[in-house]
């Protein structure tokens, strides 16, 4: 029985030995995620407007909308909006139904009846100068514009605010692993992998807001947009001597 358990035994130790081996040698690893925010004022604004026209018949409704859209595409034009910021978002021509409420004679619901129709053309138009954005509103209103969906702000070019936020990521990182390896006792060794969170939308700030207002426009607050980048850095430890 002597030479199976010996047999057994230099077998085990034979496949322990390597992961001993490995585990005394292998460094110790620290991962962090470093997070770095910038702010920036926003230099443009994104309005989406647009003409909703209602009438007795399709050709009515859409020669009324047409002459609206037409003065506030002349009234973007005065006001030196040019044709790339201008974009059509969304355009219908629908019919209106009545529906009736009581079933006809043989009890069956009466179908619908058109009783006119209705126009949507809305666009979505940027604007660069904010400074004049409240009284453009004001004036697209005037012209006939009756819808106004939505108001965005943005940066038009945020290529260096990312770099800014990317630096400033890094040296949380950095700064967060130096803390615990001072409190342990060790340093940093060679960095062993740097990920990237995917990028983040820019978040407004109302607390920073800035008004863009005349005596006679529509009062719009600009604010502040963060940038925020993620991350993930991971080091090799290295004991002190």
């Amino acid at each position: 029985m002597r030479p199976a358990i010996f047999i057994a035994f230099f077998a085990a130790f034979v496949f322990l030995s390597p992961a001993i081996a490995q585990t005394g040698t292998k460094p110790g690893i620290i991962s962090l995620q470093g997070i770095g925010e910038v702010t920036s004022v926003p230099d443009m604004a994104i309005v989406r407007s647009g003409v909703v026209t209602n009438a007795q018949t399709a050709r009515e409704a859409l020669s009324a909308n047409t002459a609206a859209m037409s003065r506030l595409f002349a009234l973007l034009k005065d006001n030196a909006i040019e044709e790339r910021d201008i974009q059509t978002s969304d355009f219908s021509v629908q019919p209106q139904y009545v529906y009736p409420n009581r079933p006809d004679a043989s009890g069956n619901p009466k179908p619908p009846r058109i009783v006119g129709y209705q126009v949507f053309n809305n666009v979505t138009v940027r604007v660069r100068d904010l400074d004049n954005l409240g009284a453009l509103i004001d004036a697209a209103v005037t012209v006939g514009a009756n819808q106004i969906n939505s108001i965005s702000f943005a940066v038009s070019d945020t290529a260096q605010l990312q770099i800014e936020a990317r630096r400033a990521a890094m040296a949380d990182a950095i700064a967060k692993a130096e803390l615990y390896v001072e409190a342990a006792g060790l340093s940093l060794g060679r960095i062993v992998s740097i990920r990237e969170d995917g990028g983040s939308r820019p978040v407004f700030q109302p607390e920073m807001a800035r008004m863009a207002m005349a005596s006679d426009a529509v009062p719009v607050a600009a604010g502040e947009l963060t940038f925020s980048r993620q991350v993930f850095v991971e080091w090799e430890l290295v004991q002190e001597d």
